[in-house]
């Protein structure tokens, strides 16, 4: 037999995986990207810089995460997780530990780096390759759904906890702890759960180039949907409390209602699971998307109501994380497993780019024509990404790029 192939694991191993993965991922994402909204104050306060400043450095992170997808996706196929995550998950709680001790804005930025390249070795998309790497086809989208309904709880654990931690403690401290949380939770869950090497069928031991998908129309058309997606996400995410306090809603009130996105996500991924028994996924999140689009596109007109901008925002927020479990299905439908980590990189590198400038560049429309503008062009952008999906169902991949 080649040793270099790991058999699948049983179903009590795969069931402690997915456990794994759902709180490493959770505790990931709480720590080095929802704590941050928590810390900002304090932190831009002490090291007497602008929140614009401080806010660059999770920028900085953002676009170093969607840089190093590919070599990490390629990475991920070739040698497995174990030792890529495990690593990251290290490298993630010395890097916040350093957070803490930063003291100017070079120092911020370079641990932000660092933050950035932990990112891409520990949250979804690798957590995502390494499932479709070791679970069999009718477990993965069940598995991919687990993940991303506790993930999706980070949000609602660590700002919390990351706020009362920064009261009670300082920031300072507050990141110590954060950091030997990382520590504790997901170093040693990545190092036991994780399989050393992906299992390697037959079929796969001699795998086509991830490359084949760019000779496929289709995927180009995936690509400017998801990042049309992700950069509107990213502009809502940050613009929306002071659109809400635009309209006449108090900032509290409009901070209140904003939170109805991370709540409404876990439900629309729920949504999109349950429908794709009957319906392509990419069906699915085309129709997701469009609904986003007329629900924001509304905003304008009824959102100075709190009825009406709970209800646009409801509907806003089905769309809000279904891209987590959409991305892998599609892509799965559409090539195969093989590559899987790489393709998924190739897709994921621009798309997180797109979050990290979609904001910037929102601003500028923002001051150049005010928000209205800005909040129709998301709604026009969450129609068009809608639409390109829709379009790529017609669109049938080339027979040499399925495995």
């Amino acid at each position: 037999m080649d040793p270099s192939v790991v058999t699948a694991p049983t179903t009590g191993r795969l069931r402690f995986l997915i456990a794994a993965l759902a709180i490493t991922t959770t505790v990931g994402y709480g720590v080095l990207t929802y704590a941050f909204s928590a810390l900002v104050g304090p932190m831009s306060h002490e090291l007497s810089i602008s929140t614009t400043t401080a806010v660059g450095a999770s920028t900085i992170a953002v676009l170093v995460s969607g840089l190093i997808s590919i070599p990490v996706g390629r990475r991920l196929d070739v040698r497995g997780g174990r030792g890529l995550m495990t690593s990251g998950s290290a490298l993630a709680a010395a890097a916040v530990l350093g957070w803490s001790q930063v003291h100017n804005t070079v120092q911020l930025y370079a641990v932000f780096v660092l933050i950035g390249v932990a990112c891409a070795m520990v949250l979804y998309p690798p957590a995502f390759a390494v499932v479709v790497a070791v679970a069999a086809p009718t477990a993965r989208t069940n598995s991919i759904l687990t993940i991303t309904m506790v993930g999706g709880l980070a949000s609602s654990i660590f700002i919390p906890l990351t706020g009362y931690l920064a009261h009670s403690l300082g920031w300072r401290s507050a990141l110590v702890v954060l950091a030997g949380i990382l520590a504790v939770t997901t170093v040693p869950l990545h190092y036991l759960a994780v399989p050393r090497q992906a299992p390697r069928p037959a079929t796969m031991r001699h795998p086509k180039s991830p490359a084949r998908v760019l000779r496929d129309p289709g995927f180009w058309l995936l690509g400017g949907a998801f990042v049309v997606h992700s950069a509107a996400l990213a502009v809502i995410a940050v613009h929306l409390v002071l659109y809400l306090v635009s309209l006449g809603h108090p900032p509290a009130r409009a901070a209140s209602l904003a939170g109805l996105l991370g709540l409404m996500s876990v439900t629309g991924r729920l949504v999109a699971s349950v429908s794709a028994r009957w319906l392509p996924m990419a069906t699915i999140t085309a129709l997701i998307l469009v609904v986003q689009g007329v629900a924001v596109a509304l905003l304008p007109v009824v959102g100075a109501h709190v009825g009406g901008a709970i209800g646009c925002l409801v509907l806003f927020g089905l769309g809000f994380g279904v891209s987590s479990i959409a991305t892998p299905a599609i892509l799965l439908d559409r090539y195969g497993a093989s590559g899987f980590g790489t393709i998924a990189g190739m897709l994921g590198t621009p798309t997180t780019i797109a979050k990290a400038v979609g904001p910037l560049v929102g601003a500028g429309v923002a001051g150049a024509f005010g928000y209205r503008p800005l909040i129709l062009a998301v709604a026009a952008g969450c129609v068009l990404a809608g639409a390109a999906l829709a379009l790529t169902r017609r669109l049938v991949p080339p027979a040499s790029t399925r495995m």
